[in-house]
Parts: C-alpha cells; structure tokens; sequence
C-alpha cells in the first residue's frame, strides 16, 4: 500500500521524501514499480477469481465452507479461513435470514394419523422415508402454491407440483411424480403436516393405492417436519426472494431451474459430506454395489 501510494503522488513529490516520510527504501519501491504484485498478491487474485466463479456458479448463495469445498474439488490448496478472508475482500456473503410470518394456521383436521417419523430424519436407504409440505410463492399474477416431496436419504427432492389454487391435487401431483419417478419397490412412510390438503378423504385413498404408510405432525409443530420446512427455507432466501415474478408459468420456471438444475444435482450438503443429493445416492450406490 505504501508503494502504490508513492507511485501515485511521485509527480507531486519527490520519491526520496515520500520514502523517508513512509519509513520504506526507495530501492525496494524502484523494484515494486517493475513487478508490483507480490506472488502472494498474485495468488489472492488467482484463488478469488475462482471464489467469485464458484459463488456465481451456486446462484450467489454459498458461503465460504461451501466455496472452500468447491475450491479443493478444483485441487486448490487452502484453508476455511483463506477463502473466507478472500471472499469478504470480494465483498461475497452466503444468504441467510427467512421467517416464516407469524399468524394462525387453520381450524381443527379432518383426518389425523400418528407422528410415526417423530423426528427421525436420518434413514439408512433411499425410498424408505419421503416428507412433504406446501408453500406459497408470489406472482403479480397472483399466488402460486408449491408442493415437494423430499427423500430423507440424500434430502433429494423426488417431486414437486405448482398450481394456481391450494388444493389436494397440488400435493397428489407432486407425490405422483415421486411415486413414478422412484418407483419405490416397498412401503413408503410419507410425513406431513396437518394441512387440509393432508387430510382429505383423496389423500387418503392415493395412499393406500400406492402402498404408503401416513405419518403426520404434530398439531402447530413445525419441527416435526423440520426437513420440508428447511428447502422451502433455501428455496425462499436463495431464489424466490431474490426476484419479482410477473406470471405464475415464470415463478414454475425458476422452481424448476432451481430444483432441477441446482438443488438436487449441484447443490452441496453438509449432510452428504457436502455431496449434492443426486451425488450423494450416485457414490452410495456404488459403494454399496462394491464398485
């Protein structure tokens, strides 16, 4: 900095006195002009043009532990510390911060079933336990309502719907996808809230069709379907509150980009030894096949 700011002012003031002044040599500031960037300067520039890729790459929502483990999957070698010394210089933040509003949430359930998961989000097996939810997304078009079904496994999102109004079909949609995508080849826990959606009589009978097995919170405890309520978490702070819709088709379309071409295949997880989801169960089959 003291040879930058020599350089600046030598027109206005002789290099001898501004070396004096500044307690430097003015041999070494005669060097610095030849190659002014150290070779560590050289390699923060190098290392932070990688941190800011990578930070664009994840939708400018990854912190630096994420963007550590993306540059040591590029073979860089750095601590937690450097990148997040780089990435503050860079002026790079994770995104963090979403409440759910507060206020009263339906009247008494039509249909209730045990609380058979009861918090126990870690399975051994994909398809042995999915969860799912429903939230809202605002369009100027008006609301859109969004259903996921997440695979407790590798937290992979196995399906999802969006519609205009919140109804059972929204949610049905969304596990049908799941149901053909996996093709579960025994029963399935499925969790949920004590939503309307959750508790109708077509539910219900979607259920017993395809062989799934109904768990459901507790009344107003949002932690027993901590799972679901942390993605529709990201899926807000990461994405849907970072831009204005105009229409619900282009609200779809980012939730689509989002979970799709993001989320599942891209996006690291602590969880998964910060593997994507769709990794995550790529490395676990493997290893479980002996390859």
């Amino acid at each position: 900095m003291r040879y930058a700011f020599v350089a600046e002012h030598r027109l206005l003031f002789s290099v001898r006195a501004m070396c004096r002044c500044l307690h430097i040599q003015s041999s070494g500031f005669y060097a610095w002009l030849k190659n002014p960037r150290s070779n560590r300067e050289k390699e923060d520039a190098r290392q932070t043009d990688l941190i800011c890729k990578a930070w664009k790459e994840s939708g400018k929502v990854y912190g630096y532990r994420k963007l550590h483990d993306d540059l040591r999957d590029q073979g860089e070698t750095c601590c937690p510390n450097r990148v997040a010394r780089l990435a503050k210089l860079a002026g790079i933040k994770a995104q963090i911060g979403y409440k759910r509003r507060p206020g009263s949430y339906g009247g008494k359930p039509s249909l209730v079933v045990d609380n058979t998961l009861d918090r126990k989000f870690d399975v051994d097996a994909p398809d042995r336990v999915w969860v799912t939810d429903i939230t809202y997304i605002r369009t100027l078009e008006g609301f859109a309502y969004l259903a996921v079904v997440i695979d407790l496994y590798a937290r992979r999102v196995v399906g999802w719907s969006m519609q205009s109004r919140q109804t059972t079909d929204v949610v049905l949609q969304a596990l049908l996808m799941a149901v053909w995508r996996r093709k579960p080849k025994r029963q399935v826990l499925i969790h949920s809230d004590q939503g309307s959606q959750f508790t109708s009589m077509d539910w219900a009978s979607f259920l017993r069709a395809h062989n799934l097995e109904h768990s459901m919170s507790r009344r107003g405890n949002c932690h027993d379907n901590a799972v679901a309520e942390s993605f529709f978490n990201l899926l807000k702070r990461e994405r849907i509150r970072r831009r204005t819709y105009k229409t619900r088709a282009e609200a779809r379309q980012d939730v689509f980009d989002y979970i799709e071409m993001f989320y599942n295949p891209k996006r690291k997880h602590v969880r998964n030894g910060m593997l994507s989801p769709v990794e995550f169960e790529r490395q676990q089959k493997m290893s479980t096949e002996g390859v």
